[in-house]
């Protein structure tokens, strides 16, 4: 077990998952408080950094593309401190940081963790039901619907049409900005009737505008989440684009296939030092390799290829 505690939360490895719990420190966003623990299965990592400063450092995660509704439906946006993939760690923890690292790091190699995007959502998003009140009004998502009561401040047209009420099957796409204190976000919910609207947020009956306390029109990205955990995976709609693609270039390719078999492929190599790794590292953790006779012989290892 690899773990780190700081103020700000607290990472722990134990070989196959990362888990992140946020601190109970004020200084804490209340949006990390909200989205509360995040169990990240190893498949879904794609590496890790440990980037060490003068007076703090931090630890950044990067998941693979397509593993985490949260980040798809956030598109990168969620500020740095809100952000749960990224510590800041104290400058004594150091050697800490880079012990998780490394550790992390050696067992995306040992499973032959690959990089590519995945095909599913390998993260489920925050639980439902899940409510937020923001600025523009209040906005539930219970697994099937989602239902958006006005507040007395939303535009009249908003107020006059009543709450809105919007089946998960009908939305085509979440749109969500934050809002930064110096320009309104929103939270949109483009459906099939709606996907070729261009109303701003402030007068969209399927949009919150987000012009208030910033810290709590933030947690509005959790019900952006949800309903993306809910929708179709990305992977789907980009799978349909090529398909027809792919029938084009299926002849080429049986062609090809001869040719190809023949000359020996710069990743038999690589699976070599990855099984020849995994070797070494099932003998050090069952007590045969000591730590320094595991050091060496993987430099030795690695060198030879």
């Amino acid at each position: 077990m690899a773990e780190i505690i700081q103020r700000d939360g607290t990472w722990a490895f134990d070989g196959t998952t990362v888990r992140i719990t946020p601190g109970l420190h004020r200084s804490v966003p209340l949006f990390r408080q909200t989205y509360g623990e995040i169990t990240v299965p190893l498949e879904a990592v794609a590496g890790i950094v440990y980037e060490p400063e003068r007076k703090r450092g931090r630890l950044r995660m990067r998941l693979r593309e397509g593993a985490d509704p949260l980040l798809h439906a956030t598109g990168g946006r969620l500020p740095d401190p809100a952000d749960p993939y990224r510590l800041t760690v104290d400058v004594d923890r150091s050697g800490v940081a880079e012990y998780l690292a490394e550790e992390i790091r050696h067992a995306l190699l040992l499973d032959q963790v690959p990089g590519e995007p995945t095909e599913a959502y390998l993260l489920p998003g925050p639980p439902v039901p899940v409510s937020v009140r923001s600025s523009d009004g209040t906005v539930s998502f219970d697994g099937t619907q989602v239902r958006v009561d006005w507040a007395d401040t939303s535009d009249r047209v908003k107020r006059a049409t009543g709450p809105r009420v919007i089946n998960v099957g009908d939305v085509v796409r979440v749109e969500w900005l934050p809002n930064s204190g110096y320009e309104d976000g929103f939270l949109r919910f483009v459906t099939r009737e709606t996907v070729f609207s261009k109303l701003p947020a402030e007068k969209d009956p399927y949009a919150l505008d987000l012009w208030g306390n910033v810290s709590r029109d933030l947690l509005t990205a959790l019900v952006a989440t949800a309903v993306t955990a809910r929708l179709p995976h990305p992977s789907a709609r980009a799978g349909a684009q090529r398909k027809p693609e792919r029938e084009r270039e299926c002849g080429d390719v049986t062609r090809g296939r001869g040719l190809a078999a023949s000359v020996p492929s710069p990743a038999d190599h690589h699976d070599i030092l990855l099984r020849r790794l995994r070797e070494l590292g099932e003998l050090h953790r069952d007590g045969v390799l000591t730590d320094e006779e595991f050091a060496r012989t993987k430099a030795v290892v690695l060198r030879g290829f």
